[in-house]
């Protein structure tokens, strides 16, 4: 039986008693590991994962830690000043040697996860951070931006009082007149139960801040004045009626 696995960006083809060199590992000579990032398992059936097969592994006993052969990588600059540079680098490796491949249980497998140096200090890091806990009243604040209290009018935030389940006598306005109402804003408006002009010309400045946050575009209303513009199409409307 073989296996595919994965590690370190690479796939290995392997079977019990390989031994082979993978990117490096935090652990020490004579560790047992598992890989669960399993592609493919191979024998009387094959079994291909999606990505990876369920509750597939391989367990393998750590050799020791060693480096690769040493790599010159050489720069010349032949127009600048003729500047040359040479640096070379062993890669560090850790050698393994593959005890069974499981076709299922390896999360119960008596081995430590194979985890890459770089993503073990990650985790270290991560457990050693205590989580934040959010500031006491936080969340109360933070409810409190869509309906302000009895009595505090000015609290910025607050929900307009005139949006509607569905457009009366079901036909919306065409929100597209106005200048920076494109389909996609409309579209957003009629989800928020804006569908009329005269609900944007009744807005006040607490419920556009509001609106701004509802449509991610903070500022954009009154900069490009759709109040004004939404009052004045509201009285062509109602003229044309």
């Amino acid at each position: 039986m073989f296996a595919v696995l994965k590690t370190g960006g690479k796939q290995y083809k392997v079977s019990p008693g390989d031994v082979l060199r993978v990117e490096k590992l935090a652990a020490e000579p004579g560790d047992r590991v598992k890989f669960t990032e399993v592609l493919m398992l191979g024998g009387n059936e094959a079994v291909v994962g999606t990505p990876f097969v369920d509750g597939a592994g391989v367990i393998a006993e750590v050799i020791d830690q060693i480096k690769g052969e040493k790599v010159i990588h050489f720069v010349r600059r032949r127009r600048k000043h003729s500047s040359k540079r040479t640096r070379g680098h062993r890669q560090q490796l850790t050698l393994v040697r593959i005890l069974e491949v499981l076709a299922e249980g390896a999360d119960r497998a008596d081995a430590k996860p194979a985890l890459g140096a770089r993503e073990a200090r990650r985790l270290a890091a991560r457990q050693a951070t205590p989580a934040k806990k959010p500031a006491a009243g936080k969340a109360a604040t933070k409810k409190s931006a869509d309906k302000p209290a009895a009595g505090t009018a000015d609290v910025p935030g607050r929900k307009p009082a005139n949006l509607l389940d569905a457009p009366r006598g079901g036909k919306a306005d065409d929100l597209k007149r106005i200048s920076g109402v494109g389909p996609k804003l409309e579209q957003l408006l009629n989800e928020n139960g804006i569908y009329h002009f005269d609900q944007i010309a009744a807005w006040t400045p607490e419920e556009v801040a509001y609106m701004d946050e509802r449509l991610s575009f903070k500022g954009r209303i009154e900069r490009e004045g759709w109040i004004e513009q939404a009052r004045k199409l509201a009285a062509e409307a109602g003229s044309e009626s």
